[in-house]
């Protein structure tokens, strides 16, 4: 239930504070005042979309700001949870800034959040039925809508969408495949002929800089042995060789060492310095016995690194590029080899996927056949009571060619006005003052249904009046039992039910429009009740009218 909502700087309105009670709100006010715009701001506050428009002229940003009562309301706690929010002592306050520029920031709770976010909470929150929203009432999906509901099978519906898809998705797949497949036999014998030119190679990773070290070596045999000789007879082999002046060295340093202790850590050093000179002459000398001049040896390698240069060239420029080639080669050829069988599996995951939306169709399609008879009865009870006597509707099913995502029909609502005349479309029987009448008579239904805390109504009494208008009135308090509705009216019969009446003035405030919103206390009521039965205010028999009117909505 929405506690407080607080709009500043929006269109008209410069600054205006509404606490809202349970049950039903009206806000009226003279023709022009901007009645709708409080709904307009609601709208926005809850993901609408943005407008640069909706900033006041001359102003830099509107913010709007609202407190919402968000205790036992279904599916709430879920949905915060999943977005990383909670609320605090069970309220929420959402709040959105719009830039004049158009661009727009919002809150919950404080914390960053987006349009999305909003709308995910608001449409947990508030259903908000605008001025001409009743024209939604002659789209196939809001009739489908409004069926689900009211048959509880919302969650029947979305699963035959989630199946649809899926079967839809699996056939995208096995287009897919067979153009794959297409594709993969028309280049066959060409993905054979490479595959074979590496894998005829049996490269392994890492070969080619394998091969130019060991290349390198026999090139350079000679050079090789000659120095690494030279340099172990330097080591050790020479009659002044370094690692016997090394041991002079050492064993002289260990005799000083034994004088001053200080020295005996480089005498150490002096030792480890001898017996790595003397162990590298060593491993130089096996070196040296190793080198193998072969050049035999040294053609193979050369023959086999120009045939890695060769495949380095046509299929990639690195080895590593060439063997991943082979390997997406290969995939290719087992894709080829696999496909028939990975089509049998798609078409047979398909044959289920369709049955599987089959049996769902056929359950929601006799659920929604059962709903209609009921929702039918339920809303031409409802018409009397809103001026609609004699009307009579009724739910149509139109069967699809094919399956679909809506189920095996499309939704159709008819009616009849006039006694007498078969129902048919409702765009083609009903004016739009008789329309807001069907939409407030579904909307009254389903309040029954839907866990929503509060709905809001702007002008669904255009083109009615009198006795209609009282009865019209009479159902929104109905509907307003056990929740919160917040409705914009210009008619008095209506306003009279009200628990909590706002009313709207507009003025000039130097130079510009700017628009008030107050709460009526008893006696500004029964001033307003006046002026919107079309007496004078303050005329005597014009206030009693209204004290009438208001004492008679509060008896009944």
């Amino acid at each position: 239930m929405i506690v407080e909502l607080r709009i500043r700087n929006f269109a008209v309105l410069r600054d205006c504070r509404l606490r809202l009670e349970p049950g039903l709100n009206v806000i009226s006010g003279e023709t022009g005042a901007g009645k709708s715009i409080v709904v307009d701001a609601l709208e926005m506050l809850v993901g609408g979309r943005a407008s640069s428009g909706a900033v006041r002229s001359g102003e830099e940003r509107a913010v709007l700001e609202g407190v919402v009562d968000v205790k036992g309301v279904a599916g709430i706690a879920a949905a915060l949870d999943e977005l990383g929010l909670e609320a605090d002592d069970d309220h929420l306050v959402l709040r959105r800034e719009i830039r004049s520029g158009g661009r727009s920031r919002a809150w919950v709770n404080g914390s960053p959040a987006t349009a999305g976010v909003l709308r995910r909470i608001g449409s947990l929150l508030v259903d908000i039925h605008g001025q001409h929203e009743h024209q939604r009432l002659m789209s196939a999906d809001f009739q489908q809508h409004v069926l689900d509901a009211f048959g509880e099978c919302t969650g029947l519906a979305a699963s035959v969408v989630a199946r649809f898809r899926r079967a839809a998705e699996l056939e995208a797949n096995l287009a897919g495949l067979s153009e794959r497949r297409r594709d993969l036999e028309a280049r066959a014998d060409f993905i054979r002929f490479r595959l074979g030119e590496i894998r005829g190679a049996k490269l392994r990773a890492g070969e080619d800089e394998e091969l130019r070290v060991e290349t390198s070596r026999l090139a350079n045999a000679d050079l090789l042995l000659r120095e690494t000789l030279a340099l172990q007879a330097l080591l050790h082999d020479d009659e002044d060789a370094v690692a016997d002046r090394l041991s002079d060295a050492a064993a002289r340093l260990r005799r000083l060492a034994e004088l001053d202790p200080a020295l005996e850590a480089r005498a150490a050093a002096l030792d480890d310095a001898y017996h790595t000179v003397a162990d590298v002459a060593a491993e130089l000398r096996s070196y040296g016995d190793a080198i193998d001049h072969d050049p035999s040896r040294l053609e193979r390698l050369h023959e086999r690194q120009a045939l890695l240069q060769a495949l380095m060239r046509k299929y990639g420029p690195t080895l590593a590029a060439v063997i991943e080639t082979g390997k997406t080669l290969a995939s290719e050829l087992e894709e080829l080899e696999t496909a028939e069988l990975d089509a049998s599996m798609l078409r047979n995951e398909i044959a289920h996927a369709q049955e599987h939306w089959a049996k769902a169709a056929d359950e929601l399609s006799r659920r929604r056949r059962e709903a209609a008879d009921r929702l039918a009865s339920a809303a031409e009870a409802a018409f009397p009571g809103l001026g609609l006597e004699g009307g009579r509707f009724r739910v149509g099913f139109e069967p699809l060619p094919e399956p679909a995502a809506r189920g095996r029909e499309r939704i159709r609502f008819l009616a009849s006005m006039n006694p007498g005349f078969p129902p048919a479309p409702l765009a083609r029987i009903a004016s739009g003052g008789e329309l807001s009448r069907v939409m407030l008579t579904l909307k009254s239904i389903l309040a029954g249904i839907d866990d929503l805390p509060t709905l809001v109504f702007d002008e669904i009494d255009a083109g009615i009046g009198g006795g209609v208008a009282a009865r019209v009135g009479e159902r929104l308090e109905e509907v307003a039992r056990g929740r919160q509705v917040l409705a914009v009216t210009h008619l008095a019969r209506i306003a009279a039910r009200a628990a909590n009446h706002f009313a709207v003035e507009k003025r000039t405030v130097d130079g510009a429009a700017e628009t008030t919103l107050r709460r009526l206390g008893l006696d500004e009521r029964v001033r307003e009740l006046a002026r919107m039965l079309g007496g004078d205010p303050d005329s005597a028999s014009s206030l009693e009218h209204a004290r009438e009117l208001l004492g008679a909505a509060r008896e009944g």
